[in-house]
């Protein structure tokens, strides 16, 4: 008796079989070299994944050699005769004295403001643009720019390359980002990250629901406080940071000199 087989079909590395491989078609390879027709696919979330790919690689390839670097967040709206434009400028232009290149939003207001800074101290200036429904270019200050479609993307930038945040007077995207990064170290997703809130006044509230509120409810521990420092002073915010560096286990420092010298090492090769 001969053995029955269900009806197969392969699309990829996709088995279908029985029903679902009545709808034949074509190959991949033919669908490719055929298609002339809708361009509704651009769209789709297959395709999505594609971009989304491509936006990590584009970011990671800029942003890998940068060396130690700094967030900073604020608001867009700040204009640029207000005292916190100017304490902004004066924190790029500080943070880029102590070696630290500066990623900022690439905005307007307080990120153009510490980009400014950083740019005209001499420091490297980075500026992690976002698509939005209205127009808002990147600032001229920015030396090296990236434009993203997704928050997620640009947010593992932020994150990944720095080595602190400093949340300027901001809107909601500021205080996303406050959050995502007081997360990260809650959880230990990083580790030894100083998370700087700059202006006491415009912060103080915050802070106080924070104690008030979350805290006596048991929304979150007493040592959770401790990962936030609030400063009005330029000089502070960098020495927080310096300091947070220089605490790095001699371990870690370790391994950050035998990643140097390796590429070091990789780079004379192929020369």
């Amino acid at each position: 008796m001969t053995e029955n087989h269900p009806k197969e079909r392969q699309r990829g590395p996709v088995i279908l079989r029985r029903a679902q491989a009545n709808d034949a078609g074509g190959t991949t390879d033919q669908r490719l070299l055929d298609s002339r027709g809708s361009t509704e696919w651009l769209h789709t979330d297959p395709w999505r994944v594609m971009r989304i790919q491509s936006e990590f690689v584009e970011g990671f390839g800029l942003l890998a050699e940068v060396g130690r670097a700094v967030s900073v967040f604020g608001s867009a709206r700040t204009p640029t005769d207000h005292p916190e434009y100017r304490a902004a400028r004066q924190l790029g232009e500080s943070l880029a004295q102590a070696g630290y290149a500066v990623i900022t939003g690439g905005g307007p207001g307080v990120m153009e403001a510490v980009n400014r800074g950083a740019s005209e101290a001499g420091g490297m200036s980075i500026g992690l643009g976002i698509e939005l429904p209205f127009e808002q270019s990147m600032n001229e200050w920015v030396d090296i720019g990236l434009n993203f479609r997704y928050f997620f993307a640009r947010k593992t930038m932020f994150v990944k390359y720095a080595e602190g945040f400093v949340i300027m007077p901001g809107g909601f995207g500021t205080l996303d980002e406050l959050f995502e990064a007081l997360t990260l170290v809650q959880t230990r997703k990083v580790t030894r990250f100083p998370v700087i809130l700059f202006g006491v006044d415009y912060w103080s509230g915050l802070i106080g629901w924070l104690r008030t509120t979350m805290l006596s409810e048991g929304k979150i521990g007493i040592h959770d406080l401790d990962l936030i420092q609030l400063t009005d002073d330029v000089d502070e915010a960098v020495a927080l940071i310096i300091e947070s560096n220089e605490a790095r286990s001699p371990q870690e420092l370790t391994e950050r000199a035998a990643h140097a010298e390796a590429a070091a090492a990789g780079a004379n090769d192929a020369e």
